[in-house]
């Protein structure tokens, strides 16, 4: 998967977050320890590919933002 942008999230809520985007079909990894990544203590990045607009829009109304670019 080539990853796009991500969005970094608590780890109390991907469980969550993981439930609805598999019911959403929705592609993502998640990712803890990246060396690309800055994430702060008790988080983790839920990482997207390209993804449609139509789908993008679903993506942003779960999480409530944009998502960050993913670092190349």
């Amino acid at each position: 998967m080539e990853k796009s942008f991500y969005y970094s999230v608590e780890w109390s809520e991907v469980s969550y977050l993981k439930d609805a985007l598999e019911a959403m079909e929705i592609p993502f990894v998640i990712e803890q320890n990246s060396d690309r990544l800055q994430l702060e203590e008790g988080h983790v990045a839920i990482v997207f590919p390209d993804l449609l607009v139509r789908v993008y829009g679903g993506v942003h109304e779960l999480f409530g933002s944009h998502g960050r670019r993913y670092p190349e």
